[in-house]
């Protein structure tokens, strides 16, 4: 006899209940069955796998060692089971969605938790990039949704018809630096000239293969590059560069005077974001999550966007 994984369940079974009788009881068995399956798996094994002696059936270390690996395999075959039916529903086994570094995952948390209470079943698989780095991760197959993609998208997205896109929300920016920051004390509006004095601080694209997104940064202006929207964050609030920032990233820190508001002459235009995913995409968890983004409140709560500031 092959190991399988009837036989498998079969010694969790006697494990668990200590007994063959028990055991047959709960697989709905005679329990010369189990006894034959144990003893046959025994011979062609050449290992002992319960010491009978006594009362309770029990693992032999051999026993033991199988058992242990094969609840893994017991488990496993039950996920794909059930993966299984899903699919057949219409519910994907696994979402993988890239958000770009814009959208603090704290504001993601309340969708997951909307996700999960409509039972689908389905995994989702959730990573971040940055600028031309989240319309890669889609085309290149490592995501199945975007949110919060910049820019049109390259060729791929806007020409061959795989793909389709949806506007968000318009995201408007602040340039922000900490108090004790030279240019908190300068004239406003301030000229790109006097920006160009002072370091900025940038987040990195994380694209490898697509062209990098400009962010707007000056010519000849000494950079501070960071990984992520909260480091650039942190940078300027320790007053190691300045920059914009997203308004709703900004407002508490403006709020409690930690971030000061500069005007300048050149504004940051607010940056369209969009969601992307492939038009082949059609599972029931995808339609849902597609749903949900399309309404404001979604959008608002990722996004911070209709955030009142008080001073």
């Amino acid at each position: 006899m092959t190991l399988t994984l009837e036989s498998l369940r079969i010694l969790d079974a006697i494990a668990r209940r200590g007994s063959f009788a028990a055991a047959a009881n709960e697989l709905d068995r005679v329990p010369s069955a189990l006894t034959y399956t144990v003893r046959k798996l025994e011979d062609d094994l050449d290992v002992l796998l319960f010491d009978r002696r006594g009362h309770r059936a029990r693992l032999t270390p051999a026993g033991e060692e199988l058992l242990s690996e094969g609840r893994h395999l017991l488990r496993a075959a039950d996920a794909l089971e059930q993966r299984v039916k899903r699919t057949a529903t219409g519910c994907e086994a696994e979402l993988r969605i890239v958000l770009d570094g814009l959208i603090p995952f704290e504001r993601v948390v309340p969708l997951i938790a909307q996700f999960d209470r409509e039972g689908t079943g389905t995994r989702l698989r959730i990573s971040y990039e940055m600028l031309s780095g989240v319309w890669e991760a889609l085309v290149s197959g490592r995501a199945d949704l975007a949110v919060g993609a910049a820019y049109e998208g390259p060729d791929i997205v806007r020409m061959t018809g795989a793909y389709r896109t949806r506007l968000l929300c318009a995201v408007p920016w602040v340039f922000a630096v900490a108090p004790q920051h030279p240019l908190a004390a300068a004239p406003e509006p301030l000229e790109a000239q006097t920006i160009q004095q002072h370091r900025a601080v940038s987040v990195g694209d994380t694209g490898r293969t697509l062209q990098p997104v400009n962010t707007g940064l000056l010519g000849g202006q000494d950079t501070l590059t960071v990984p992520s929207m909260q480091a650039k964050l942190q940078a300027q609030l320790a007053g190691l560069g300045c920059g914009h920032l997203p308004r709703a990233v900004a407002a508490p820190y403006l709020r409690d005077g930690t971030l000061i508001e500069k005007r300048v002459a050149e504004p940051k235009p607010d940056t369209a974001s969009q969601m992307a995913w492939r038009t082949d995409a059609r599972g029931k968890s995808m339609k849902w999550l597609l749903a949900r983004l399309s309404e404001p409140a979604t959008q608002d709560l990722l996004f911070g966007v209709n955030e009142k500031e008080t001073h």
